[in-house]
């Protein structure tokens, strides 16, 4: 299934088939179970082949003998023909003494294989089991000593980080609640840590771990990375270090695992930064880039549009089948600048750079239709997919980075700037529309036709455009702030025409019904940020109390409804006063949901905006101050 980018098992489990229910996030399989063949088997392979490879042994010595021994008839002949005049005798005595000397050695070693084939044959299943064993680990180590030490990443000068601490509120009442956000956090973290430890999520119900096909089945810690910056935050230092120490000493990339390249770069690649750039601690740049060369390979398509997965082993790319005829995903093609440019800076590679600026360049050549970005792109013949725009699933995150593109620029990249501003005004005209009872709302436009719904995804776009406004053309910051307002006040009905006060994945604006969920399918609560985090974006624009006041009666409710001792849990209806549980613990409850809560209720000292850019899984990069420098491979001076 499609969420935010994020990967999320559902109501029933996928069972081969896929859902696009998207959002900054892109569908996927339920997990497979991987078989495995039986140990005995494995034994019996082994023994055979270790026999074979002594009787092969026993074989090339034979025919080595037969061919590398001196032939005896031309020795003969050698020695009754006449000695050439000025062959000298002592010569030809040495030349006897080697040949001899030849045989005899291969004689020895001809035994001493026979031998040590008796022996063999003369061993236990345990001793042959040990000796394979054994040979193995030696080649390991072996492998592992050939393995060529990376090279040292040249020193940058650190962007200057500020308000990465404190934050306390002044009133004592909102202290009170950001304490309470921060006892959910220790909940979550605490309960990951007892029962799903290494794994990429929990499953708070069964304590257990529990992954999607988005992290190929592997552990690879999600959970873990994807929280570091918010435990940094909330002042959860031993949290944090038993975090970083499991990063250390088991984040490993070199497995055969398929990954989502969009997810693994805003989750992880876009973690290990935020907390490099938190903490100081080099271990997790080391990692961020390690990882980032993994993910290289995805872009070997004809036009430079990267893959949707990539193996991190084989380097092989591939597109979700569902995808428009295998197309690329704008939201996740889309969704790559920020740490890419961040990956240039602190490693001195042009290639990161150079591949997110080739994707935005081709987009500009390309015709939109109506001034709107069709949602699939063929990566191997340049063409659009079939017409449908979203500022939700699939679209969300690509009109998301052009403005922040801008900002982390320190607002010098005034190119996707342009192309941001252009896009909203595209979208203004045909997606953004008032209902009959006053609400505005977000639709999305399939093949010339507007759908009158908006999903829970969609809702970041409040926040986004309160972001932007600062900066607009023709002086409209105040319009597009209203706008923002505008939309907040949407989500927020969404939630509260709710029973359980928390929202639904989707909801629709016709047939009488507003703000409200219609197939049971998108009646479901997946613990989403995106509500929250316009509440946050709004808060620090305007200071207006009711947006805490919204945030707080959220936070209540995830905590009545959502909190189960194992953890917390997405629930299955959220107009149902008795709500079953989808049992999983997303990675980004503890990445964003709760961070946006936290923030909200801490004073604007803490992330001040003008010093950082959130990416799309609410990870915090610094502004980069580059006016004098030049990243390398980039034409314009930024």
């Amino acid at each position: 299934e499609m969420v935010k980018g994020e990967c999320i098992s559902v109501l029933e489990p996928c069972r081969g088939s896929l859902l696009p229910l998207s959002g900054r996030r892109i569908p996927t399989l339920s997990p497979g179970a991987a078989s495995f063949p039986h140990h005995r088997a494995t034994l019996r392979l082994s023994e055979k082949f270790i026999l074979l490879l002594i009787l092969s042994a026993f074989i090339t010595l034979c025919f080595g003998a037969f061919f590398f021994l001196p032939d005896n008839s031309k020795h003969k002949l050698s020695h009754s023909a006449p000695s050439p005049p000025d062959h000298k005798p002592q010569r030809g005595r040495d030349l006897m003494e080697e040949e001899e000397s030849l045989r005899d050695k291969i004689r020895v070693d001809h035994e001493r294989a026979l031998q040590e084939a008796k022996e063999k044959l003369r061993k236990s299943r345990d001793e042959l089991r040990a000796e394979i064993q054994t040979e193995k680990s030696k080649v390991v180590e072996d492998l592992k000593k050939k393995k060529e030490v990376p090279k040292p990443l040249p020193p940058v000068p650190m962007p200057k980080v500020v308000g990465v601490n404190d934050g306390d509120p002044v009133e004592p009442d909102v202290k009170e609640k950001r304490d309470k956000i921060r006892e959910m956090m220790k909940h979550a973290w605490d309960s990951y840590r007892q029962y799903g430890w290494g794994h990429n999520e929990l499953k708070p119900l069964a304590k257990k771990g529990h992954s999607t096909n988005i992290f190929g089945n592997s552990q690879m810690g999600a959970t873990i990375v994807d929280a570091l910056d918010s435990l940094y935050m909330m002042g959860l230092h031993d949290e944090f270090k038993d975090g970083q120490e499991w990063i250390e000493q088991n984040l490993d990339f070199s497995v055969n695992a398929e990954v989502s390249v969009f997810e693994v770069n805003i989750r992880f690649i876009g973690g290990l930064l935020a907390a490099y750039y938190l903490s100081g601690q080099e271990v997790f740049k080391v990692k961020a880039v390690q990882l980032a060369e993994k993910l290289l390979p995805a872009f070997n398509t004809p036009t430079g549009i990267p893959w949707a997965m990539v193996n991190l082993k084989s380097g092989v790319g591939r597109n979700w089948g569902w995808a428009s005829a295998g197309s690329s995903i704008l939201a996740e093609f889309g969704t790559l600048h920020m740490e890419f440019v961040h990956l240039t800076y602190l490693t001195g590679n042009p290639a990161y750079y150079q591949k997110v600026m080739h994707i935005r360049k081709l987009l500009a050549k390309m015709d939109r239709p109506n001034g709107l970005y069709p949602n699939y792109l063929n990566p191997r013949t340049g063409r659009w997919g079939q017409h449908h725009t979203s500022v939700g699933g699939l679209g969300d995150s690509f009109y998301e980075y052009l403005l922040k593109a801008w900002l982390m620029s320190d607002k010098t990249d005034t190119e996707a700037r342009k192309t941001y501003d252009d896009a909203i005004e595209a979208i203004e005209r045909h997606l953004i529309r008032k209902s009959n009872g006053g609400l505005t709302f977000i639709g999305e436009w399939k093949n010339g036709h507007l759908e009158r719904k908006m999903g829970h995804l969609t809702c970041f776009a409040g926040g986004m455009f309160a972001l932007g406004a600062d900066g607009s053309p023709d002086a409209k910051a105040g319009h597009y702030l209203q706008l923002g307002a505008e939309i907040a006040h949407t989500c927020h009905e969404s939630y509260d025409r709710t029973v359980l006060k928390l929202g639904p994945e989707a909801f629709k604006f016709d047939s009488g019904l507003e703000a409200v969920a219609v197939r049971q399918n998108e009646k479901y609560y997946i613990l989403r940020p995106e509500v929250i985090e316009t509440y946050w974006y709004m808060w620090r624009f305007t200071h207006d109390p009711k947006y805490r006041q919204w945030g707080w009666e959220a936070a209540q409710a995830i905590d009545k409804y959502c909190r189960v001792s194992g953890g917390f849990s997405g629930v299955k209806d959220v107009y149902s006063s008795n709500p079953t549980y989808d049992d999983v613990q997303q990675s980004f409850f503890l990445a964003e949901t709760l961070k946006y809560l936290y923030l909200l209720f801490s004073s604007d000292d803490l992330m001040p905006l003008e010093s950082w850019v959130f990416n799309t899984e609410a990870h915090p990069l610094p502004v980069l101050h580059l006016a004098n420098l030049t990243l390398p491979g980039s034409q314009a001076q930024r």
